[in-house]
């Protein structure tokens, strides 16, 4: 435990560090990158996007792929503690791809969109593929031409911690229907209204009989270089702990110089998850029928039926069970931080999570520290470091603490933090103390070896 604090100070000093760094520098962000090469891409960005905008067709999505290696034929990947302990940086070990592509145009004035995003997933733990977003909307009507009226199935996302690989802020993921773009006259900002109910593209069949009304109010301006958003989800369904759930998010985040800090803070009780989304709603229905034959005699003292005397059963019956996962209350405080400076970029986070579900009352704590750091050392040439500790604490078990780190080159268009798409060529190293050996984490080891070269990237 002493070691682990050791560390969490240890790291948390350098991250500051790192920060007041960039602060310090507070160079063009352009200086990172090299002039002629950025010249280049951004004349044949403006081109393509030229060409997309004529033909009203939009293109996005993200990836990442690669060849991955853990010694000793561990995970190659995906070694965390919670929600908040896992640093994405060299501890995928998977690939993914959601390629979106949507259509605009025109009618009688309107603009009308449609929308598809299919996804495919290829990890050691799994496969899946599927549609992560199918929706259509339709903006500029002549009594509200600033609202954006939706349906579907859709991301409906604020804001993420990318090091962690988590939106922290957002609803969707359901089919459901709303409008954005509300304005709020002087207070600045936007209202978004949506609601949702169960299903989705690739699993329409619900249990609970879960609808959702959530509420988004963006991007509302507090003092200088301040915004604050604000969410509420309320939830009921047909559960039998609790028929009513609500959730209450607030996301602050302050720019200073080349610095932006984020706060976010969350609770949730029932079925709502701290985003406002669904938490737990399929239960387990459990089928017994009654024996199809009888014994029309006294059965033998062994409780067998002698075979001339089994007839069948005049009257079976059916009995169908259904159970319902509990609800749970949870709270989550996160604060996390952005700089690029010159060739110095990255993000850091720190954090707090707990959960305590409804039926049985025993909270699990999680906790999260880290940061990656990027650093341009030549043009389209940066290193990264990346560390980060993490524990969880279930009530009447040993706290489990485990720290990750990992050093990698990366190769891009230029050297920003936030620049893809990006080579990484990563080694990476997962340990932990005896709890999380315990649980079998590293197999017969006490640690993992990864390494490998991948590609991310966003467009």
């Amino acid at each position: 435990m002493e070691l682990h604090k050791m560390r969490a100070t240890a790291m948390a000093a350098a991250l500051l560090a790192a920060a007041m760094s960039a602060m310090a520098a507070d160079k063009p962000e352009s200086e990172s990158a090299p002039a002629m090469a950025q010249a280049q891409l951004d004349v044949a960005t403006s081109a393509a996007k030229k060409a997309l905008d004529e033909l009203g067709l939009q293109l996005w999505g993200y990836m990442r792929s690669g060849a991955y290696y853990a010694k000793d034929g561990l995970a190659k990947g995906h070694y965390g503690l919670g929600e908040l302990g896992y640093n994405r940086l060299g501890n995928e070990g998977d690939n993914y791809i959601e390629f979106g592509i949507g259509k605009k145009w025109d009618v009688s004035g309107a603009k009308v969109g449609t929308y598809w995003m299919p996804y495919l997933y290829n990890a050691q733990c799994c496969n899946a593929s599927g549609t992560k977003q199918v929706y259509a909307d339709i903006a500029g009507l002549a009594f509200a031409p600033e609202l954006s009226f939706w349906g579907g199935q859709r991301y409906h996302r604020i804001q993420d911690v990318h090091i962690i690989d988590d939106w922290l802020m957002e609803d969707g993921d359901n089919f459901g229907a709303g409008v954005d773009n509300i304005k709020l006259g002087s207070m600045g900002g936007t209202l978004n209204i949506a609601v949702y109910n169960e299903g989705n593209t690739d699993n329409s069949k619900t249990t609970s009989n879960g609808k959702r009304l959530n509420v988004q109010l963006r991007d509302l301006v507090v003092g200088p270089g301040g915004t604050l958003n604000l969410t509420a989800g309320v939830i009921r369904g047909s559960f039998n702990d609790k028929t009513t759930s609500e959730a209450l998010g607030l996301l602050y985040n302050q720019k200073i110089g080349v610095l932006t800090n984020s706060l976010f803070v969350q609770g949730s009780n029932g079925h709502a998850d701290l985003r406002g989304k669904f938490y737990a709603l399929n239960g387990s229905a459990t089928t017994t029928t009654s024996s199809p034959f009888i014994c029309t005699v006294t059965p033998n003292p062994d409780g067998s039926c002698p075979t001339a005397s089994i007839a069948p059963n005049p009257n079976p019956t059916t009995v169908t069970a259904t159970t319902f996962s509990p609800g749970a209350k949870q709270f989550r405080i996160v604060d996390a931080i952005n700089w690029q400076s010159g060739p110095l970029g990255g993000q850091a986070m720190i954090g707090y999570q707990t959960i305590k579900p409804q039926d049985t009352g025993v909270q699990t704590k999680n906790f999260g520290l880290g940061g990656r750091v990027s650093y341009g050392v030549a043009p389209n040439v940066k290193l990264y470091g990346d560390v980060n500790l993490a524990s969880l604490k279930t009530e009447g078990s040993s706290t489990q603490n485990l720290n990750k780190e990992t050093i990698a080159v990366a190769l891009a268009p230029n050297t920003d933090f936030w620049t893809r798409p990006e080579i990484r060529l990563y080694l990476t190293r997962v340990g932990g103390n005896d709890a999380v050996k315990a649980a079998g984490t590293f197999g017969t080891r006490s640690s993992a070896l990864l390494a490998g070269v991948q590609v991310e990237a966003w467009w």
